[in-house]
């Protein structure tokens, strides 16, 4: 699976696709999105995935964000989800496990549903 952006390039992280706006999608970015999209359309993914995002210093350890009203096995498995959607990074600290959206992950989703000026 292809994550959301290419992280080829050492420091430049690029959008797996371009604004919407700006021409169709090829199929191999249509997927790319569905499966970022279908990740976040879930009402638990996008709470952990707002959890992590708004989190002082940008990470949390999942015992801060596991408190979502579902078991930990199932918070455990949505984590993985977001981060097979290219949506989350993960580091191991000891025993916890710490998240982290990445700046350009968010920048990258504005990028993908912003309006460019030629179609203004």
């Amino acid at each position: 699976m292809p994550p959301l952006l290419d992280a080829s390039a050492s420091e430049a992280v690029a959008p797996c696709c371009p604004p919407l706006t700006e021409r169709p999608f090829t199929a191999e970015e249509a997927e790319t999105a569905a499966r970022m999209f279908k990740a976040l359309g879930d009402p638990v993914r996008l709470r952990l995935f707002s959890a992590v995002a708004s989190h002082k210093g940008g990470e949390a350890c999942v015992c801060d964000i596991s408190d979502v009203g579902v078991s930990q096995p199932t918070v455990s498995h949505h984590l993985k989800k977001l981060k097979e959607a290219g949506l989350l990074t993960s580091e191991r600290r000891g025993t916890w496990v710490y998240y982290r959206v990445e700046p350009s992950v968010l920048a990258a989703m504005g990028r993908l549903l912003t309006l460019t000026p030629a179609a203004a």
